[in-house]
């Protein structure tokens, strides 16, 4: 039975309501106005932090207009994913409700400390920089070094782009033998489940979410995917417009150059993402998002119950419902 309840309905027009991303021993949720994080600690109750947010395309219509309104989304859930990430941390550490994240009481406490804040600001630089240095510079390096295709854009930016891709596989199997990223895999799982769940107007119930599949078309990890694709095209174009304009293309010049668009990368490959989601039913939907389906095989792996749980209450809360089991709210934000 439909559950009608819910304040947001899914759109398959608009499909971006609701959205999550794994975390240690949980699932954060994004609705509407509001983000929260659910984690299981070691004494097996549910800790969630809810925090209102207002995205700056919510805020003003400027930043929604298409390729720049997915810039500026990623870019934004890059910083909402390492604070969720911090506070899950914190609370799968926890053996006591309420310990060190809760206030007084076990009722939310306020915002993180400035210290707090640097750290997070410096934890998502550094992983910016190792991200662009690995998976960005890294095979512009090797396909300029062991090849001789400078001056040929589209064959210099497949076998970069080969290499990207190959580099990504190759972290994506290694972590993924790790017994703790299994475990978060299997959260992500647990997180397209209950968004299916959401998607299909169902009861959000663990009975509910357990019959949808894992393969979600709309994961962040399809959403790499694409901008690894796309970045083959859209370098090559910029490559051969540089290339008319200056005669000879060196490696400063091309890193300089493709380093600035890759937040259009980003933009671009969202739109395609959206796109993909509204024709999902259509031949050139599924064409976009299979590669990404194919990736989730590694990157997600079949939840157990107690883990779906985790990830309908990370939305329930983002929703604003009603709880199934009782949980202790740590740190909510104040609305700002």
């Amino acid at each position: 039975m439909a559950s009608e309840s819910l304040k947001y309905r899914f759109d398959a027009q608009n499909p971006m309501v609701v959205g999550g991303q794994a975390v240690i021993e949980g699932v954060m949720m994004r609705a509407p106005g509001m983000v929260a994080t659910a984690v299981r600690r070691p004494d097996g109750t549910i800790a969630v932090r809810k925090e209102p947010y207002l995205s700056l395309a919510e805020k003003r219509k400027f930043f929604r207009l298409p390729v720049l309104r997915g810039a500026v989304g990623l870019i934004e859930m890059l910083i909402v994913g390492l604070r969720a990430l911090n506070f899950s941390a914190e609370a799968a550490l926890e053996t006591e409700p309420g310990d060190s994240s809760a206030g007084e009481n076990g009722k939310p406490s306020g915002e993180g400390t400035s210290g707090e804040n640097l750290r997070l600001g410096l934890t998502l630089a550094a992983a910016l920089l190792a991200g662009t240095a690995v998976f960005f510079l890294t095979p512009l390096l090797i396909t300029t070094a062991w090849f001789h295709v400078d001056q040929q854009p589209l064959a210099f930016n497949l076998i970069a782009g080969a290499i990207r891709l190959t580099l990504f596989l190759a972290y994506l199997v290694a972590i993924s033998r790790m017994k703790d990223v299994r475990r978060l895999f299997e959260y992500h799982g647990a997180e397209h489940k209950v968004v299916f769940t959401f998607e299909r107007g169902e009861d959000l119930s663990v009975n509910s979410a357990a019959g949808h599949t894992r393969f979600h078309p709309r994961c962040g990890t399809s959403f790499l995917l694409v901008v690894m694709l796309v970045a083959i095209l859209l370098f090559g174009l910029l490559d051969t417009v540089m290339i008319h304009w200056l005669g000879v293309l060196s490696l400063p010049i091309r890193i300089a150059t493709h380093l600035p668009l890759i937040p259009i990368l980003g933009g671009v490959s969202y739109e395609l993402i959206k796109f993909s989601a509204r024709k999902s039913d259509t031949f050139l939907g599924r064409l976009i998002v299979a590669p990404g389906l194919w990736l989730q095989k590694i990157t997600t792996r079949e939840p157990d119950g107690s883990e779906l749980e985790v990830a309908l209450e990370a939305l329930r809360a983002a929703l604003g419902e009603e709880t199934a089991v009782p949980v202790t709210y740590a740190r909510q934000a104040a609305a700002g």
